[in-house]
């Protein structure tokens, strides 16, 4: 699949009052399914099927009944976003998870926050990172809505990550502890810090405190200015404890795949722009890294004969794991903008087309709502290793990216931008 007709020939389409209003409709529709059917009265939130209703316990295959904090987390934040958006009855959606994520998976009696929570005890009790991450964000999101237990989440994440997960020698997070606090082993990894990136920055937008934003500039040293820059632009996922590149590392298919994987690099492409709008546009390796990083994802990561973004490459930079999933694409889509807003290149233009016209024909459920979370070879939906309609994180950013400056995440330019979308 080749890109779109050059982006020269037409308007851009974030300036057509046409595109926007379907942009909006597209994070509407995603709003009414799951404000419709996710809301757990035990707490949290239900996963859902691919008829967009509540999993029966047991299902998906081999899970345990049980809420997981990144779902949690995530629709907290992206019910922060649509309170800002004047959707009514959103601040229903925040107060259950707000409550749920203080009452259900924080460690009363030894700090952190568990990663699942069954209905009697912990499905999973370990500390990990990538779930601390998500309490920031979803803290610093309730916060910019203005929640009234926002304040109190937000110093006890803060707490946690400062004293039990960030690391001053390398500038970056630890990767996972037991309840206990004893670590796990000595493997440390990127995705949680890229992350905790987007978190800290948003903490730093909701609070003004410079430490967030400090943080967030070392990670991204770290990982992209660093250890990006040496592999060609493919952003390296697994390390020793000391930051050493572990290129035979395997781990679970969904966080931790061997290899590399393009749709973080897509996803580092527009966090660095937003990270270099925030600081003050200072660090001047910020834009060509961003713009590295994407086009690099293109070239390796795209199917260039049927569309798509594989989901991990080997490194020999050949496709391992062959299957298209969801949240790549939306991370093209909102790098893609960021990139077009601030570079103005009608290469970018051409892939904001491209990403959106492949992700509107294939990933989006326009009978039952939600979009599907992966496709085979043949680009039919299937199964394993996600199951039903994935939280609308990343599907619902991609649709609002577009729409809002540059100068910062979504809930900024709803707030400080006064925005009219």
């Amino acid at each position: 699949m080749k890109p779109a007709v050059p982006a020269v020939a037409t308007p851009k389409w974030v300036t057509l009052t046409s595109h926007r209003a379907w942009l909006l409709q597209q994070a509407e529709t995603l709003f009414d399914v799951f404000e419709r059917n996710s809301l757990n009265p035990a707490g949290g939130f239900y996963d859902l099927d691919m008829q967009c209703k509540p999993f029966a316990p047991g299902k998906p295959p081999g899970s345990k009944p049980g809420r997981q904090i990144h779902v949690t987390t995530r629709m907290v934040h992206c019910f922060a976003i649509a309170h800002l958006m004047g959707r009514p009855g959103a601040d229903v959606m925040i107060d259950h998870g707000m409550d749920f994520i203080w009452n259900g998976h924080r460690d009363k009696d030894k700090g952190g926050y568990f990663w699942g929570v069954g209905y009697q005890e912990p499905t999973d009790d370990t500390k990990q990172a990538y779930g601390h991450a998500f309490v920031l964000l979803a803290a610093s999101s309730a916060k910019v809505a203005g929640h009234p237990d926002a304040d109190r989440l937000l110093a006890d994440i803060s707490t946690v990550l400062a004293e039990r997960f960030w690391e001053e020698g390398p500038g970056a997070t630890a990767e996972e502890f037991t309840r206990d606090w004893q670590p796990f082993d000595k493997y440390r990894g990127q995705n949680s810090n890229m992350h905790l990136t987007e978190a800290l920055m948003a903490a730093f937008e909701a609070t003004g405190d410079n430490d967030y934003l400090h943080k967030a500039e070392r990670i991204a040293d770290l990982i992209i200015r660093r250890h990006a820059a040496e592999n060609n632009w493919h952003v390296a996922e697994h390390f020793t404890q000391d930051w050493k590149l572990d290129k035979e590392y395997s781990g679970s298919p969904v966080f931790r795949p061997y290899g590399t994987t393009p749709g973080h690099w897509l996803e580092w492409a527009r966090l660095l722009l937003q990270l270099w709008e925030l600081g003050g546009r200072k660090l001047a390796w910020l834009p060509d890294a961003s713009k590295n990083l994407f086009r690099q994802a293109v070239k390796d990561g795209w199917d260039h004969e049927k569309g798509g973004f594989y989901y991990s490459l080997d490194w020999a930079g050949k496709a391992r794991i062959r299957d298209r999933y969801w949240w790549p694409c939306c991370e093209g889509i909102g790098a893609a903008a960021f990139l077009n807003a601030i570079d103005g290149d009608a290469f970018f233009e051409e892939w904001y087309r491209n990403i959106w016209n492949f992700s509107a024909a294939r990933f989006i459920d326009k009978e039952r709502g939600g979009w599907f979370p992966q496709l085979g070879e043949d680009l039919q939906p299937n199964t394993g290793p996600f199951y039903g309609k994935v939280d609308i994180y990343h599907a619902l950013q991609a649709c609002l990216i577009p729409l809002l400056p540059t100068t910062g995440s979504i809930t900024r330019g709803l707030v400080t931008m006064g925005v009219k979308l």
